[in-house]
């Protein structure tokens, strides 16, 4: 067969794969290469999507988006408290509307991974169980304890049963293919002992009898028994090896950035990596990947984990917490699903020849008896870019980089070199009448009493530990004592704590605060104080910040001031310790209890002055949303800590006054060489976050009530409404990058391989190229937003570019000699060009 005949197979039979691939399968098994779909073993690039990190109506935007990038599978958790936060009393509206959203997925043809758990980490509230659990007599959670596995069993059949109900599994012809029991134990299993294996092997047996019709899964599970796949998660997992020789090497979580903390830096993952990191999987036979996360989106609510989890969860992932592509990350890694898709029929059709081509120089080959052949050049170094010899044929790897050659001979990408457009994303401060700008909108305001408010406030002896007390009704806990004083003193008191933070008032007046961290939750603080002669009121407002949601026994982590209390220094220097009287707890603030988050009650006042930059204040303030179907955001610049709600609904915690460090930041990112979570951080020095989404479906033209709870003390008139927009569009192509994948057999005619293209595309409908802000061919310097001239350049390149492009939804252009002419003859040149959409 020629070679225009064999690539013509390729592309029919990727073709029709794609094609079936919108028609659910009655069958689903494995084998040792793949998932086996209706017999046939298919190769499946997976992203994770959590419906209640966005809203409904993102969500078919988001599945679509996915889908235009290459996906197969849409991988969501469920999240046990989210649905049962009342035992026996579950919810399944809105953004829980799981049904819901595995039939938007199905909709647009793609197939779901369900990770039941119920155990699911994810950054999320107690790891995703409800409180509740907790007070089951006799609980031991994740391990061989009956009350843990009757509840577990209880909420996993109830699942399963759900989708059954609505024919939603692969055997029934929906789109569920894979399921997941448990999640990472493997990691902290030892902590349990010899009750650890027999916990795993009653989870597997329990999941198998419900019989589903696909198989189940476990990640990190090095022991998963028959017929459990194991699979791996993490940075990297090209050397991961199945338990058994007739599992699949599966991918469950490729970590495409990572999480943000409050007092973090932002983390970003460089797309080359992550680029690097999926092929070097594939060409080491791994047949299903994960990108965790591929939409992160937001932490709605008092769902964060942690503790300390910020509100956003971007993750650095390729359509951004907003909804919006991030480019190149997104275009880059369609690319490449494109690449891996034509060597598809290869891969599945045998294992991978893995051969040495000189140090840090691989080559992985799948030749099939029909002839088939696929093959991936790898260059795992980091310092050094080289030169190798395959086929008889020369290719050059740049350090860390994969290249992948469908036919084993051409290369359509290398994972180091991107073809994609990048875009420069930006919040613009809205809008532009009075009445949606939150500095000049009416504020109202409720004073939250200081200590003790409520009727249901009790008094116990000694120090009571936050959860236990509070059951997560609440972040907030009151503890209150009154004591007294011969002659009055300036003294210290003492406050020691589990955490999260903390804020300490004596005679109703604010004497300090204190707060943990991601790395350290626990809170000491020391502070200056002056007592009065006779009774003197101590009132601790201590607070969570999201449960732990990770770790061996993570359900034990206390937070709250379970002591010591002291004051030192007291009259003749003695020290009283204050731990074992008698105190008075209050659960929740009287504004949670007025129900002031949803603006109503009759408490609140507007004169005569709005308090500012002072702590435990209500604000409320109505406004119209901004213009437009940009996303939203709301800025926080001058508020401390606390928890908003834009009608009712709450849009997490704010705390833009927990800054990262100054330590760590870079002004540029090398891709080369293994990441992790700290190498390549941005925002050092400045709020981790400062800007919260705010769901347009939430919002109402006009008339929309914003209502905040300041904790440390803020002014809200300096809060504004912004949204996000694409600011730029860009690309830079060299002559030396392979051709975009798309178009490798372009010319069926000839027989001629295209050139580079550089391609732009205004990434919102009704929109053109109006401008051409920078356009070079030759060694242009910077990124998209900087690109600079170097000292080569083509004086015809930003004429021709404009002529391309303005007035056009997209453009492509030759990267090339003939198209620009040749400003330094003997040089390598590469096309910048940075443009803009309206």
């Amino acid at each position: 067969m020629t070679m225009r005949g064999t690539r013509l197979s390729i592309l029919w039979l990727l073709t029709v794969g794609l094609v079936a691939g919108a028609t659910f399968a009655a069958n689903v098994t494995y084998d040792h290469r793949a998932l086996v779909i209706d017999g046939q073993r298919r190769v499946f690039i997976s992203g994770s999507i959590h419906y209640p990190r966005s809203t409904p109506d993102m969500w078919p935007d988001l599945i679509q988006k996915s889908k235009d990038g290459g996906l197969d599978v849409i991988e969501t958790y469920v999240f046990w408290n989210f649905h049962e936060p009342v035992r026996e009393q579950y919810d399944f509206e809105g953004r829980k509307d799981l049904v819901k959203f595995i039939k938007l997925v199905a909709e647009a043809g793609l197939y779901v991974h369900l990770r039941i758990g119920p155990y699911v980490c994810a950054e999320w509230n107690y790891g995703g169980f409800p409180l509740w659990l907790h007070f089951v007599p006799g609980i031991q959670f994740r391990t061989d304890n009956e009350p843990f596995k009757a509840e577990m069993k209880r909420f996993t059949a109830k699942i399963v049963d759900m989708m059954k109900q609505e024919n939603l599994f692969a055997s029934q012809g929906g789109p569920i293919i894979l399921s997941q029991i448990e999640n990472e134990y493997g990691n902290i299993d030892a902590a349990y002992g010899p009750a650890a294996k027999t916990y795993i092997k009653w989870a597997a047996s329990m999941a198998t009898s419900l019989d589903t019709g696909v198989p189940w899964m476990m990640c990190q599970q090095s022991d998963a028994p028959d017929p459990i796949i194991n699979t791996c998660n993490g940075f990297y997992c090209d050397q991961f090896t199945p338990n058994s020789a007739n599992k699949p090497k599966m991918w469950t979580e490729n970590w495409s950035g990572w999480f943000l903390s409050f007092g973090g830096a932002v983390p970003h993952r460089p797309v080359e990596d992550l680029a690097f990191a999926v092929a070097r999987f594939f060409q080491r036979g791994g047949t299903f990947q994960n990108y965790y996360m591929y939409h992160g989106g937001t932490n709605f609510g008092r769902t964060t984990g942690g503790p300390f989890i910020a509100t956003s969860y971007d993750y650095d992932a390729p359509i951004d917490e907003y909804g919006i592509v991030r480019q190149p990350k997104w275009g880059h890694l369609k690319d490449l699903h494109k690449a891996i898709k034509l060597c598809e029929p290869a891969m599945v059709a045998t294992d991978p020849t893995i051969t040495s081509l000189g140090s840090n120089l691989e080559a992985s080959v799948y030749k099939a008896e029909s002839g088939l052949c696929a093959a991936f050049l790898a260059n795992v170094g980091t310092q050094s870019d080289a030169t190798v010899n395959f086929n008889g044929n020369s290719y050059h790897l740049p350090a860390w980089s994969v290249s992948i050659l469908p036919d084993c001979k051409n290369v359509v990408l290398n994972t180091a070199k991107i073809n994609s457009q990048a875009t420069v994303l930006k919040f613009m401060t809205q809008p532009s009448n009075d009445d949606a700008d939150a500095s000049k909108a009416g504020w109202s305001w409720f004073n939250e009493p200081i200590g003790i408010s409520s009727h249901n406030a009790f008094m116990k002896l000694g120090l009571l530990e936050q959860i236990n007390t509070t059951a997560d009704k609440s972040d907030y806990l009151w503890y209150s004592l009154s004591t007294d004083i011969q002659g009055g003193s300036q003294t210290v008191l003492h406050v020691e704590s589990l955490g999260h933070a903390l804020h300490a008032f004596v005679n109703g007046k604010l004497a300090g605060s204190g707060k943990g961290s991601s790395n350290n939750a626990k809170v000491a603080i020391e502070l200056p104080i002056s007592l009065i002669p006779g009774k003197n009121t101590i009132d601790l407002l201590s607070l969570t910040v999201g449960l732990q949601n990770y770790g061996a026994f993570f359900d034990k982590t206390g937070a709250g001031v379970t002591g010591p209390v002291k004051l030192k220094g007291v009259n003749n220097g003695s020290t009283i310790d204050l731990s074992s009287q008698q105190w008075k707890y209050q659960v929740g603030l009287k504004g949670e209890e007025l129900g002031l988050s949803n603006g109503g009650s009759s408490g609140w006042v507007s004169e005569p002055t709005l308090p500012k930059k002072q702590p435990l204040i209500w604000y409320k303030t109505n406004f119209d949303a901004p213009s437009g179907n940009d996303p939203i955001a709301i800025d926080f610049t001058g508020m401390g800590k606390g928890e908003a709600w834009v009608n009712g609904q709450s849009i997490g915690r704010f705390w833009p006054t927990y800054t990262s460090s100054n330590a760590g930041c870079t002004d540029s990112c090398n891709y080369r060489g293994p990441y992790n979570s700290n190498k390549c951080i941005k925002n050092c020095g400045k709020p981790s976050q400062q800007l919260y989404h705010v769901p347009r479906s939430w919002l109402q033209p006009s008339g929309n009530t914003l209502v905040l709870f300041e904790e440390m003390g803020g002014d809200p008139t300096q809060i504004s409404f912004a949204t996000r927009q694409i600011g730029s569009l860009c690309s830079r192509v060299s002559e030396s990058h392979p051709q975009p994948v798309d178009m490798w057999n372009a010319d069926q005619t000839t027989g001629r391989r295209p050139g580079p293209m550089l391609s732009l595309e205004c990434p919102f409908p009704n929109q053109v190229i109006s401008s051409i802000k920078f356009a070079s061919f030759g060694t242009p310097h910077g990124t998209c937003g900087t690109f600079s001239h170097g000292k080569c350049s083509s004086t015809g390149a930003l004429s021709i570019i404009q002529k391309t492009c303005i007035g056009s939804k997209s453009c492509s252009i030759g990267v090339s000699i003939d198209t620009f002419g040749d400003p330094c003859v003997g040089v390598t040149k590469s096309l910048a060009v940075e443009a803009s959409c309206t």
